[in-house]
């Protein structure tokens, strides 16, 4: 009974009156027509012309749901009202012609069916009603219906039967069709081939971005709260021994929340309105313009950073192509970071420009400059205590893989683990010849 009378049947039902009262201006349409080619005469009062301005119309209304908003409002509406799966139609107008084409096979029956649906539901409850009525309103059976069933000669007490049946065919009816439209629709509305295509290409382009903003995040935010904890950890040490120590801890902090409010704000910006050159938004940090103010806010936490820095022939970091910069300062960032959450120590880091040997690096080789060259970054650091509270190292944290997406985006690679007593994160860029 749930499938005949329940909330899903009724919504379908009303679908279906929606599809009646569409197709009225085209069988109006058609009515004068036939009207006018029968002899002037008025097509409503003849059943047979009234069957044949329905069966004109349903052309005309194949022919114009080839063009318009048809497919967006037929899903919109079968989405609301038959309970169909979204993810099973199509969005967007069809912009093939076979999809037109399903489109318009979907509008034709959906307004066919709904015509007829419409007409019973407007004819069979009154006349039901009237039926059942029979044996207890004596004038009823005096009424003429054109068969003359339930005259005065005739037995009254079948009508009640016959109007139960109407009203039950009624509801047969409207189900079946409701069920019909609603199975069709998924094969005439649902997304062709190149609809599937087009929105895999969309949800690449959003989760690209989606990664994109959540490596930015990791590597601001994490490293700024890995620093600024071992910082303060350092000041609480050394209150009472160092108060100069103190003095540079804290600016330190206060360097480095300032510098991470900024880069955040810049994220999240993104995140609001998707523009990354907004005037008022901090510019990214590279190697040229961040790594010295990096590795001093490193070393305010206590850590002892080495850093030996060769720029080979682009002169020094402002040479170097600016997303290969941008991309360099990432990863270092990332790797002080993990030495800080998870070695001990003092980090030896080594970043330089050499000859290429890779494919990646022969192929970024500019019609200038034919010898490839890449980009080394190499950093080390023993690993902590078996009885250090620090967790332990397992090299395939969120962090690392954000280094190893970083390098593949420019053909290179990033290396991390165990070299001996020591934890090794080298990394290889190719230079190509100018930003991209």
């Amino acid at each position: 009974m749930n499938r005949l009378l329940g909330a899903r049947a009724r919504w379908r039902w009303v679908h279906q009156i929606l599809g009646g009262a569409l197709l009225m201006p085209y069988f109006l349409l058609m009515q004068v027509v036939v009207g006018v080619v029968a002899g002037g005469v008025n097509a409503l009062d003849s059943a047979p012309l009234s069957l044949l301005a329905y069966a004109l119309c349903l052309p005309l209304v194949a022919a114009t749901a080839l063009f318009g908003p048809v497919r967006p409002m037929s899903v919109a509406a079968v989405r609301a009202m038959c309970r169909v799966p979204g993810e099973a139609l199509a969005d967007g107008p069809a912009t093939s012609w076979a999809a037109r084409g399903r489109a318009s096979a979907w509008w034709t029956l959906h307004l066919g069916t709904g015509a007829l649906i419409s007409g019973m539901t407007l004819a069979v409850p009154p006349m039901a009603v009237a039926l059942i009525a029979v044996p207890v309103v004596g004038r009823l059976r005096d009424v003429r219906l054109g068969y003359g069933w339930f005259t005065t000669d005739a037995t009254p007490y079948a009508a009640p039967l016959v109007g139960i049946g109407l009203l039950a065919g009624l509801v047969l009816c409207a189900a079946g069709a409701g069920w019909l439209l609603a199975r069709t629709a998924p094969v005439l509305l649902g997304p062709t081939p190149a609809d599937r295509l087009a929105a895999a290409e969309e949800r690449a382009c959003d989760l690209a971005v989606r990664n994109r903003l959540a490596r930015e995040l990791h590597d601001a935010v994490g490293h700024a709260l890995s620093a600024v904890t071992l910082q303060a950890a350092a000041a609480r040490r050394m209150l009472e021994r160092d108060p100069e120590f103190v003095r540079e801890a804290l600016a330190a902090i206060e360097d480095t929340t300032r510098r991470t409010v900024g880069e955040l704000d810049a994220v999240l910006g993104l995140l609001r309105d998707g523009d990354p050159a907004r005037p008022d938004a901090a510019p990214a940090p590279t190697l040229a313009t961040d790594l010295d103010g990096l590795l001093a806010r490193t070393r305010a936490g206590g850590t002892t950073v080495t850093a030996h820095q060769d720029p080979g022939p682009v002169g020094d970091w402002a040479g170097l192509p600016a997303i290969a910069s941008r991309e360099a300062y990432r990863i270092v960032q990332e790797g002080l970071s993990n030495a800080l959450r998870h070695g001990a120590g003092p980090v030896d880091l080594r970043i330089r420009v050499r000859a290429g040997t890779g494919t990646a690096a022969t192929a970024t080789a500019t019609a200038h400059d034919t010898a490839p060259r890449e980009l080394e970054i190499t950093m080390t650091n023993p690993p902590a205590a078996p009885d250090d509270d620090r967790e332990p190292r397992s090299g395939g944290g969120s962090g690392l893989r954000g280094a190893a997406e970083r390098a593949a985006l420019l053909g290179g690679s990033v290396e991390a683990g165990p070299r001996g007593d020591h934890w090794r994160l080298r990394a290889v860029l190719p230079l190509a010849g100018g930003d991209r």
